[in-house]
């Protein structure tokens, strides 16, 4: 049999594949989860994408990375229409455009938004998570 990839190159995407089949499994069984929740949020029609951070908890942003982590590029898609669903107009542009950037998948970029949203204070927050706000 005639032999394309050396041996060693030939595990490490058997590996990959395999870590994105998992992650896919762990995506939409979470999002799943969540969905019920996740829709109840009040996040303002209007909201851009730091201050939809805001509103959202850190498990749906390690969901979504993980779905963007197996799915690749046709994660744009579903994604797209998973945050439409969830009423997160706010994330969409940014889920397809990071789609389809080569080589961002393993990067965690909503985590990071997230993270950068609140310690940078990006966005507005919501009135009950501000000080002096009565909520």
């Amino acid at each position: 049999m005639i032999q394309l990839l050396p041996d060693g190159l030939t595990e490490i995407i058997w590996i990959l594949l395999a870590l994105m089949g998992v992650a896919l499994l762990i995506a939409c069984i979470g999002l799943v989860l969540i969905f019920r929740k996740i829709r109840d949020l009040d996040v303002p029609e209007d909201a851009d994408f730091f201050t939809t951070m805001h509103y959202i908890p850190i498990i749906l942003v390690i969901l979504l990375d993980l779905l963007d982590f197996g799915l690749d590029v046709l994660a744009a898609p579903i994604s797209w229409v998973v945050l439409d669903r969830m009423g997160l107009r706010g994330l969409r542009n940014k889920a397809a455009l990071e789609a389809f950037i080569p080589f961002t998948q393993p990067i965690p970029v909503f985590t990071l938004g997230w993270a950068v949203a609140r310690i940078l204070k990006l966005g507005d927050e919501p009135h009950s998570q501000r000080r002096g706000g009565g909520g």
